[in-house]
């Protein structure tokens, strides 16, 4: 039986071999003091480095890592896969945060202390360090969101989140499995469905190794699509 408040961080990774290390040594301390149910999940999304080997030499030496393995669909597909297999598990809560090094550990106690209160706690990127071009990107998503779903949202597509796994289980049958922006289109969920959410500031910093398989190109590309989807997934609601 899953003991209460056991925690399932999520991590999706692709081509991080030069980070991947850091990143387990600073999340895997946050699972490796609770309850013997917690876990840290890496979803290894195909990864054409040594991302892999890493991670599976890392486990030797951390119990409650958990290393899974699927064939390369980006990045929503790979949470979603992280996702399923945390509440499969029984997990009581699911936190998501990404590879990069981009978000700090030490700011993830300020949500676990309200977990009780709220559905889903989201990081709010308002000490940005990653460029002009994502905070746009962010700016004019939020955009579109509204225009689509007609709900505000500070923060969609932060990959900072604890949610409660019984109210995720709930909303993630409406994401498409192959969907690239997952994150989004939950957060849209839990906000049109008026789940208890609340943002909580938090600092993000550059890549910290590595190179961003998203360019601008491609950016364009998957708004364009994501628009048509919204627009689609609006009218199933």
């Amino acid at each position: 039986m899953v003991k209460e408040d056991s925690l399932y961080i999520v991590i999706p990774a692709y081509n991080e071999e030069e980070n991947i290390r850091q990143v387990i040594a600073d999340w895997y301390p946050i699972v490796d003091v609770r309850s013997g149910d917690s876990r840290l999940v890496v979803v290894n999304d195909g990864s054409r480095d040594n991302t892999l080997n890493v991670l599976k030499e890392l486990q030797k030496e951390h119990p409650k890592l958990v290393v899974l393995d699927k064939e390369n669909g980006g990045h929503g597909s790979t949470i979603l896969y992280g996702y399923d297999y945390a509440l499969k598990q029984g997990a009581e809560y699911i936190f998501q945060t990404d590879s990069d090094g981009q978000t700090y550990a030490s700011e993830f106690d300020a949500f676990w202390n309200e977990r009780n209160s709220y559905d889903m706690l989201i990081g709010h990127r308002n000490h940005r360090e990653d460029g002009l071009s994502r905070v746009i990107v962010t700016k004019v998503l939020k955009l579109v969101i509204g225009m689509c779903f007609h709900v505000s949202v500070t923060d969609a597509n932060t990959p900072y989140r604890l949610m409660r796994a019984s109210v995720l289980k709930e909303e993630i049958g409406l994401v498409p499995k192959d969907f690239f922006l997952s994150n989004v289109l939950i957060t849209v969920l839990f906000t049109k469905h008026l789940r208890k959410i609340k943002y909580i500031p938090i600092t993000f910093r550059p890549r910290q190794g590595g190179v961003n398989s998203i360019n601008l190109k491609r950016i364009f590309k998957i708004g364009r699509q994501s628009l048509k989807d919204f627009r689609e997934l609006n009218r199933k609601m």
